[in-house]
């Protein structure tokens, strides 16, 4: 699958794609935050992964406000920004007479895995003076309000039929003293977001543009907009020294290219590292005609555009559409849909080179002001994304290198002192506090305990045939001591379901964890010369959550998930590796 357009004046890597981003943009639909998220994972030549959502809404037995007649209701969807900062996305349709509405209008968001989504549902009475009016256009502090919901998107998308009823509280977040009611919310994926097209372009007899060697061509596509501009969506990668080739395969999806009969151009360049490609040719083509040449076997003739003192010339190279492949794409939702779960395992390291908890230069010491340490951070921003996509909400929370409470030195203990596995996040950060007052810090730094510990419960998993896939969060402050083994106990783990998620605390260097962050391309190799099947392990130094890294994006509330963010979107890439790959496979329900 190629790449999403990121570079059009330069690079010679593959930017082509199906582009998990969509809608309107400004400030509801599929913008606001996204645009931030999109800049910083475009400025590194990554896509972030939106998957676009539109919410029907319903409501039963909503308060009457109205005397004479029943409230005329509206919704108000906004998505709560991490410093409280309520975002409109959305309005419905007023309905009006009806305590038990329906409402037709869909407000759309983009889904993102990799993010906390926090919405708010506003319900409102609709005074019958502002009946005429947009309900854009309404001045909400004009209207009887009649209650509020809240829950995280992801609430929604991970119950199997995608739908979520909640209780209507007051405007002080209270269920109060009367039923406001309750509100019930269906995500649903376009339809046309899923449809999706692999097409493999051939193109032969272009003009030779250099003097000493052949060309090296590369497509660009945009798609021709209403107001006859172009908006670039796909580029292939350049093939050096050739003008007889076959490009890899690129997908796009509908909500790239609109309908199938929906004028596209399809440039072709030769290559230069200046940036200044030499223009070979064009064509126009939709999708439609595109598949017609797929179908006939035919070729379509380049041209040149016409100039000041000359006409149109069509030139004797052709493109030729060797596949045009069009489906339904699944997706991570589709998963989550069918039952699939994400299982959340936390260990923290204990090691005396954490310092004394106790002593405020520890990054173990707990603010009695409520101030999080790093560990707690990462905690916080892993867990509270993970753990709504697990039904029961139980984790399992380890530590490494701690004296515990028999007064040895364990490699890989229970948080808890009581139980093998703690309830949600809150149960983590509880048990991780607990914990500081019973363990003694000692060491060494071992990695391998706990990722064998890991790795037999995601074995366990396949061999029960359960849909998990389990990601294991290691935060630690030190140097490795069994680098090796860690290795080894890495590349064993390489065929379950499982990523390995490193935060680094501290002004350590890290160059342990980067080499075990393989992702130079270098795959993992064991004691014994066994290559890793993947890369499961993402790394990320805590500094660079605080950094000026993301100078570019500093000023947006969700700048200090950005690092998370990216090796989130790592693991999820993993997940769907591992289901495409041919030693694993994940049971997937017919139902959705």
């Amino acid at each position: 699958m190629g790449g999403c357009l990121s570079d059009v004046k330069g690079g010679q890597q593959a930017i082509g794609g199906v582009s998990r981003r969509g809608g309107t943009g400004g400030g509801g639909g599929f913008g606001g935050q996204n645009d931030a998220v999109d800049l910083f994972f475009r400025a590194r030549g990554q896509q972030a992964l939106f998957t676009p959502l539109e919410l029907s809404l319903s409501a039963s037995k909503l308060r009457d406000r109205d005397i004479l007649s029943k409230s005329d209701p509206m919704v108000v969807v906004y998505l709560r920004k991490r410093d409280g900062i309520l975002e409109e996305l959305g309005r419905t349709e007023v309905v009006l007479n009806s305590l038990d509405p329906t409402w037709i209008h869909k407000v759309s968001i983009s889904y993102q895995f990799e993010m906390v989504q926090n919405l708010v549902f506003h319900v409102y009475d609709i005074d019958t003076r502002y009946h005429n009016l947009p309900t854009k256009d309404l001045n909400l502090g004009d209207q009887e309000f009649l209650g509020e919901a809240t829950c995280m998107l992801s609430e929604v998308v991970t119950k199997q039929s995608r739908s979520l009823t909640l209780k209507l509280l007051n405007e002080h977040g209270q269920v109060g003293l009367r039923n406001l009611g309750t509100l019930t919310v269906i995500a649903e994926e376009p339809v046309a977001s899923r449809s999706v097209v692999d097409i493999t372009l051939r193109c032969t007899r272009l003009v030779d543009k250099n003097l000493f060697s052949k060309s090296d061509p590369f497509l660009k596509i945009s798609k021709v907009v209403e107001s006859g501009g172009l908006i670039p969506i796909c580029k292939t990668e350049v093939v050096n020294n050739k003008t007889n080739l076959t490009w890899r395969p690129i997908t796009l999806s509908m909500r790239q290219f609109g309908t199938k009969d929906n004028p596209l151009i399809i440039e072709c360049f030769d290559f230069n590292s200046s940036g200044n490609h030499s223009f070979i040719g064009k064509l126009e083509k939709s999708m439609a005609d595109l598949e017609r040449l797929h179908r006939t076997r035919t070729g379509a003739n380049f041209v040149l555009p016409p100039s000041n003192h000359s006409h149109e010339k069509v030139l004797k190279g052709q493109l030729f559409v060797e596949q045009f492949n069009e489906h339904q794409q699944f997706c991570f939702l589709d998963y989550i849909s069918s039952g699939f779960e994400l299982n959340f395992m936390v260990a923290l390291d204990f090691t005396a080179s954490n310092g004394n908890p106790r002593n405020p230069d520890s990054l173990h010491y707990m603010d009695p002001n409520g101030n999080l340490n790093s560990y707690q951070q990462a905690i916080m921003e892993v867990g509270q994304v993970l753990q709504f996509y697990d039904s029961d909400r139980r984790f399992p929370a380890w530590g490494f290198g701690g004296r515990t409470y028999n007064g040895s030195v364990s490699h890989c203990f229970d948080l808890s002192s009581y139980a093998h596995e703690v309830e949600g996040v809150e149960g983590i950060m509880a048990a991780y506090s607990n914990a500081l007052h019973n363990v003694y810090l000692a060491g060494p730094t071992l990695f391998g305990p706990v990722i064998n510990q890991a790795a037999q419960i995601a074995a366990d998993s396949v061999s029960y045939n359960k849909n998990k896939y389990y990601v294991l969060l290691i935060v630690t402050d030190g140097v490795l001591t069994d680098l090796q083994e860690t290795k080894d106990a890495l590349v064993r783990a390489s065929d379950l379901p499982l990523s390995v998620l490193i935060v680094g605390v501290g002004s350590a260097e890290f160059k342990q964890m980067q080499i075990l962050d393989a992702d130079k391309g270098n795959r993992l190799e064991s004691s014994t010369g066994r290559v890793a099947t993947r890369d499961i392990v993402q790394f990320v130094p805590m500094r660079d959550v605080y950094g000026m890294y993301f100078h570019l994006i500093s000023s947006s509330p969700y700048s200090s998930l950005f690092p998370f963010m990216n090796k989130m979107l790592h693991i999820y890439h993993q997940l769907l590796f591992l289901q495409n790959s041919t030693h694993f496979t994940f049971h997937f329900m017919s139902t959705i």
